[in-house]
C-alpha cells in the first residue's frame, strides 16, 4: 500500500502544500539551477528553496525545486537516475556505426569519470553507470543523442571522452534534462512548468485564485514513490516526533527490511520522516528526517 498523494493534496490547504511541496520547473537555458531556485523563493515569498541537482546555465530542462520543509528532501532525491536528449558535435567526420561502436566498448555500465575543471566538486575519478546511450540522429558533424545516466554524471565529460577515446575532439553543443528519478518532463500529473506560467500561477494566487497553482504543487509525500513506505500505529506517535526510534512493535504490520535501507514513514497518511533500518534487537528504524509539527 502507498499513500495516496492526490487524496492527500485535495485534503490539504495551499498554504499547508507551500511548506512541504516540490515544483517541476523547465529550466531555460541562461540562468544557473541556483537563480531558478532563488526566482521561486522570492516569488513565492518562501522560507527557503532548493533543487534537485545542477543544470549547467546552458542546459535547460527538468529542475525539481523543493519548496520550505521539502528542502530536507534533498538528499534524498539527488542520486537518483537523469535522462537527456542532447546534440554532440565531432570536430571532424566520423560515420554513425563508428560511434555506436565506441559507445558500445567504452560508455555503457560502469564508467570511471573525472569531473570537469569547472564542477564545484572535488576533481577525483568516480564510478558511473551509463544506463542506455544512444544515437537518435546525425546531421553532418551533429550527432543527436539521449543517455540515461546515475546522478552525478557529467554529460558534457562524456561527450568530451567519447571524442578522446574516438580520437577526434567532441564537445556538447545542446543539452536538455527530460527526467529526473521520478520527474519528468511529459509527467501526466505533475508535469514541468515554465517560469512564464508559473510567474502567472503565483500572480493569480495573490490575488485569490489558487486554482493554477494549486496544479503545479507535487507534496513532498511523493517521495514515497522513491523509498518504499512504511506504517506505524498512533500509540507512540508523540514520542517518535521527538527522537524516538521505531520498534517493531510500533509497525503497523511485520516489515522486513535490509540493514542501511532508507524508507519513508506513515502514519496512515500522514508523512512521519525518512527513516534508516538498523534490526538491532527491538529497533526497527531511526530517523534520518522527522517531520515534526509546526509550533505556532
Amino acid at each position: 500500500m502507498k499513500p495516496d498523494t492526490e487524496k492527500l493534496k485535495k485534503e490539504k490547504t495551499t498554504e499547508e502544500l507551500l511548506e512541504f511541496s516540490i515544483i517541476n520547473i523547465d529550466k531555460p537555458a541562461g540562468p544557473t539551477s541556483f537563480d531558478v531556485s532563488d526566482f521561486v523563493h522570492k516569488t513565492l515569498n518562501l522560507r527557503k528553496t532548493s533543487h534537485f541537482g545542477t543544470l549547467d546555465p546552458k542546459v535547460t530542462g527538468v529542475l525539481p525545486i523543493a519548496l520550505n520543509r521539502a528542502c530536507k528532501l534533498t538528499g534524498f532525491f539527488l542520486g537518483e537516475d537523469k535522462t537527456y536528449v542532447g546534440i554532440a558535435r565531432f570536430h571532424e567526420e566520423i560515420s554513425t556505426e563508428r560511434v555506436e561502436e565506441e559507445i558500445e566498448k567504452k560508455f555503457l555500465g560502469k564508467i570511471k569519470q573525472t569531473p570537469p575543471v569547472k564542477s564545484r566538486v572535488k576533481r577525483v575519478e568516480r564510478e558511473r553507470k551509463v544506463y542506455s546511450f544512444e544515437i537518435l540522429e546525425k546531421d553532418g558533424k551533429d550527432f543527436l543523442f539521449r543517455a540515461k545516466v546515475q546522478g552525478g554524471t557529467y554529460i558534457r565529460k562524456l561527450i568530451d571522452d567519447l571524442g578522446k577515446s574516438i580520437g577526434i575532439e567532441a564537445h556538447m553543443l545542446e543539452l536538455r534534462r527530460i527526467n529526473a528519478g521520478i520527474f519528468s518532463e511529459k509527467d501526466k500529473t505533475y508535469p514541468t512548468v515554465n517560469l512564464y506560467d508559473f510567474e502567472k500561477a503565483v500572480t493569480l494566487f495573490k490575488s485569490g485564485n489558487e486554482k493554477l497553482l494549486r496544479k503545479i504543487l507535487i507534496p513532498g509525500e511523493i517521495v514515497s514513490a522513491v523509498y518504499p513506505p512504511v506504517f506505524i500505529k498512533e500509540d507512540n506517535l508523540k514520542k517518535i516526533y521527538t527522537g524516538k526510534p521505531i520498534h517493531y512493535e510500533d509497525l503497523e504490520k511485520k516489515e522486513k527490511f535490509d540493514n542501511g535501507k532508507i524508507i519513508s514513514v506513515f502514519c496512515k497518511n500522514k508523512f512521519v520522516g525518512m527513516y534508516q533500518v538498523m534490526n538491532e534487537k527491538d529497533v526497527f528504524a531511526k530517523g534520518e528526517f522527522v517531520f515534526q509539527s509546526i509550533k505556532s
